[in-house]
């Protein structure tokens, strides 16, 4: 059995190769998986969450056990993760990984690949509300499918959110700048919600024609970041309908209240990447992706990491290899 670091997670998944698997996955192998709704249990502190994933094709199996902080010490603890990659036919583990940043990055690569189909081709601006580690993941990894020319976050504090923007402009090298929540929500081209916020965090009034909106901070029944004039005229697009239908507050709020019917969701990723579903029929419709997880993302990037990993071990002399245990 192998275990990785984060220090090992962070030098071997790369996004160029994480998002193009992320895609190939919802688009070939997502029909012969074996997914259950994750299992929510309700902690005195938080939310821990259980995502068994089976490929019955390629024979994978593995499993990420997340706790989700509510009220963290540090922000970087609202969640910490692990994965479990299993082998299929004996049970046994191959890979244990501490899977903050793989969680991280996998999400804001389907972000990139929900973008990919939706956005505009001539997008330029990315908006980020938040300033942990989604907002950073998605700063670093849509870069990969569109031409950004600059970026807006917007945070709930001032001067975080001012450091965030100093810090992620000297890391990406692109033009990041620290504004409200009107000139983010009404400047951007791609938008991206990233926070812990239980409501709407901007005004859906302030979008722009045509821009396309990837909504992946909430994954309960009961908060959203989204309000109902948003999601009304948003064109939708979801991970998986089984998810969005059981967790997905952004869409469960205004569907309970009548705003929106069943069939406003038009696709999950599947469908996009197939190319079954038009969502997109015209540069000025608003579209929307909401993300709640999905455990085929993380079997993926923990795929992904072996190969690197046993990449790794071929090579001489290379340094900080992966720790086996017998």
């Amino acid at each position: 059995m192998r275990v990785l670091t984060e220090a090992d997670v962070h030098r071997l998944l790369d996004p160029g190769w994480l998002i193009p698997a992320i895609e190939a996955a919802f688009r070939d192998r997502y029909p012969f998986t074996i997914m259950p709704t994750r299992t929510q249990m309700k902690l005195a502190d938080g939310v821990f969450l259980i995502m068994p994933c089976y490929d019955r094709t390629g024979r994978g199996l593995g499993m990420k056990l997340v706790k989700f902080n509510e009220a963290p010490s540090l922000p970087d603890d609202r969640v910490q993760a692990t994965y479990i990659l299993l082998d299929a036919d004996s049970g046994r583990a191959r890979l244990v990984i501490p899977a903050n940043y793989l969680t991280d990055l996998r999400t804001a690569a389907t972000s990139a690949v929900a973008t990919k189909h939706l956005a505009k081709e001539d997008a330029r601006v990315l908006g980020v509300f938040g300033t942990g580690r989604q907002a950073r993941a998605h700063l670093l990894v849509l870069r990969h499918v569109r031409s950004f020319e600059r970026a807006l976050v917007c945070g709930r504090d001032p001067d975080r959110t001012r450091d965030f923007a100093r810090k992620m402009q000297n890391e990406i090298g692109m033009k990041v700048e620290s504004v409200y929540s009107r000139t983010c929500a009404s400047e951007s081209d791609v938008l991206c919600t990233c926070t812990s916020s239980k409501t709407p965090v901007f005004d859906g009034n302030m979008l722009r024609q045509g821009v396309h909106i990837n909504a992946v901070g909430s994954f309960q029944p009961t908060t959203r970041e989204l309000d109902d004039f948003t999601v009304r005229r948003a064109r939708v697009v979801i991970d998986t309908y089984d998810g969005a239908l059981a967790e997905a507050g952004d869409l469960l709020i205004p569907l309970k209240a009548g705003v929106i019917r069943r069939d406003h969701l038009l696709a999950d990723l599947h469908e996009l990447t197939k190319g079954t579903r038009l969502v997109r029929s015209s540069p000025g419709d608003i579209t929307l992706f909401k993300s709640v997880g999905n455990a085929l993302e993380d079997l993926t990037a923990a795929e992904l990491l072996e190969k690197a990993a046993l990449s790794l071990d071929s090579k001489p002399g290379t340094e900080s290899s992966p720790t086996v245990i017998s």
